[in-house]
This record gives C-alpha cells, structure tokens and sequence, in this order.
C-alpha cells in the first residue's frame, strides 16, 4: 500500500536502463532510480522504499530513509533560507521545506528545530511546520498512571518543559520535578504522572512509586559490588554526582538508601555506602 511520505514495501514491475518501476497500485508506476535499486534486483521483488512527490508532481521513490517521515516530530537542522521558508536536512537529497507561514519564528541557518512533517493539502508535498500545537492531542490520550513513554523535549515555560508525548500529545515535565538539564530537540524516556482534564499529560522521569524505588535500590547494590563493596556516594552528595551515576534525583536516591539501610542491606558512613556484613 502506498502511503505518500512513508516507508512501503513495494513490488518490482518492470527494469530499464536507467531504473526499476514500482508497483503502486491506484497511484500508477513509481520510479526508483538505478542508483538506489539494489545489487541483482530482479521482477517481483519486494522493495522497502521511501515514496514522496518531485517537483512536477510525480511521485518517486528511494531506499534513503528519512529521519522523520509523515506524521512524526523530529528535531531538523536548517541548511537554507529562501524567499519560501527555511530547508531543513532530513536524510535525503532534497531538503524538506518550512514555508514561513509554519515557523513561530525566522529560522537561523545552522541552527536545529523540532518540527512536524506533514503531507500538505495544498501542494500534495511533504512539508515541515514548527507550529506544533496544531498536529499535538487529535487522538484521546489514553494512558495509565506510570506508564513509560517517549518523549522529544520541544519548548520550554514558566513552569518547565514542554514535551511531545509518544510522537502524539502534549506533555509537561515540571521544573520542581526536574533533576537534570534538558535541552530542546532531546529523546528520553518518561512515565506519566497524569492526564488531566484537558488532556495535556503531566511527565515525570523516574519510575513512579515504589517499584521505582525499588528498581534503583537493587541498581545501587549492584553499584557497590561491582565497585568492590563500597561506593563514595552518600545522601549528602550532591545532586550532580547521584544524577552522574544512578541517573535519578537526590531525592529518590535518599529514598532508596534509606530503605537498604532498614532493610540492613547496607552501611552509610561519612565517606561512602558499604554493603553491609549484618
């Protein structure tokens, strides 16, 4: 099935010297050029290709992937501006267009922008917009309290990051939450916190609850044996330090010691955590 702007998997129709053409059902023949059909291609192969539309209209084929496809938000670096807008390197050989009426702002060359592809309706072209509220919670957003998601860090408030939410929904990491720097364009994982009534979805980093807590206790005692029984970390240490080998706030890790040290599994002196011989 072709699907303008994504990755299908079509069939080989028919060689020439300068190609192959694809199968493309209601759409007609699609043009794969020599350079990226692949090595003893042969009629009736199946093909893993990249469809979008030239500048004419016609659409072509390619075995290059994109790094974004229709549908998707994607962190883009500006190569180029133009009276039109701004081009944006995406993985293939053409760039893949801004117009100035989808940018918040003038885009810089050089620099790097999340951004959503599109197919437009206007010109049947695949097409980038930074306006991303306007593609973010068409779907409910049916989550569970401390499920794992992905997250692609987007803008930045008052109140913390802004964050697109398994590539569909609007969420927010909470500055008073936060235990590391984000920057904008980052991949990460997250758990939801909560969906709230307009749908816009509250993330935290860390695992929720006590399964959390209990993830990074067996984390830290695997640590400390592998460090040959001891480790420098306290719960006095800084938050940069915790962060740089457990990956979770000093918080969480206060917590997760303090339930070692209940349980007896380890001892805390001034000058670090041992595992405990009791």
């Amino acid at each position: 099935m072709v699907r303008i702007g994504n990755i299908c998997k079509l069939q080989v129709k028919t060689r020439q010297a300068y190609g192959v053409h694809l199968d493309g059902g209601e759409f007609g023949d699609i043009l794969l050029l020599k350079k990226d059909v692949p090595e003893n291609c042969q009629i009736g192969d199946i093909i893993e290709v990249f469809v979008y539309s030239d500048r004419e209209d016609q659409l072509r084929a390619t075995t290059r992937k994109p790094f974004a496809t229709v549908g998707q938000f994607a962190k883009l670096r500006v190569m180029s501006n133009s009276s039109a807008g701004s081009f944006l390197a995406w993985g293939l050989e053409k760039d893949l267009l801004v117009p100035k009426s989808e940018q918040l702002k003038p885009m810089a060359e050089g620099r790097s922008y999340v951004v959503y592809v599109f197919l437009s309706e206007k010109t049947n072209r695949i097409t980038a917009s930074a306006k991303l509220e306007q593609f973010l919670g068409q779907a409910p957003a049916n989550y569970k309290e401390g499920e794992e998601v992905d997250l692609i860090v987007w803008g930045q408030s008052d109140l913390g990051h802004r964050v697109v939410v398994n590539q569909a929904h609007e969420g927010m990491v909470y500055t008073s939450e936060l235990f590391r720097k984000l920057y904008i364009g980052q991949e990460l994982k997250g758990f939801i916190k909560k969906v709230r009534e307009d749908q816009k979805i509250d993330i935290i980093l860390q695992k929720p609850g006590a399964k959390g807590i209990d993830d990074i206790a067996e984390t830290i005692i695997k640590t400390i044996k592998d460090n040959g029984g001891g480790i420098s970390l306290t719960d006095k240490s800084r938050p940069e330090e915790i962060y740089a080998m457990f990956g979770v706030s000093k918080k969480v890790f206060k917590k997760a010691v303090g339930a070692l040290y209940r349980q007896r599994r380890i001892s805390i002196a001034q000058d670090g955590i041992t595992i405990s011989d009791k």
